[in-house]
């Protein structure tokens, strides 16, 4: 009725990721620090750390739906948080993060 429970923010699963980006239709955005993304990372991903993140400084996603993650989904979370104040069309990202990503086998860039 109030709407308490509701995700505040669309959730997409790791398959579901996989899919688009196989697809060509999702441009990862990893909210997470330099030396985390360095140790491994969705491939293709571009890393914008939520400690410096500006929803004004996303990459252009060119027909493309930005995804962000980050490892567990409260730092995407809080940048998807960014970009609705800044009134930029972000609102998914990567249920779980990149912990739920690895879990399910899928492939890791270093």
């Amino acid at each position: 009725m109030f709407g308490f429970g509701k995700p505040k923010h669309k959730e997409i699963t790791a398959a579901q990721l996989d899919e688009l980006i196989r697809k060509g239709e999702a441009l990862v955005v990893d909210v997470r620090e330099v030396n985390e993304f360095a140790d491994g990372h969705i491939p293709g991903a571009v890393n914008l750390p939520l400690s410096t993140f500006q929803a004004s400084k996303l990459p252009k996603a060119e027909g493309k739906t930005i995804i962000l993650n980050c490892l567990g989904g409260k730092r995407s979370g809080m940048a998807l948080d960014k970009c609705s104040v800044a009134q930029e069309a972000v609102d998914t990202h990567l249920a779980g993060g990149f912990g739920a990503w690895a879990s399910a086998g899928l492939p890791v860039e270093r």
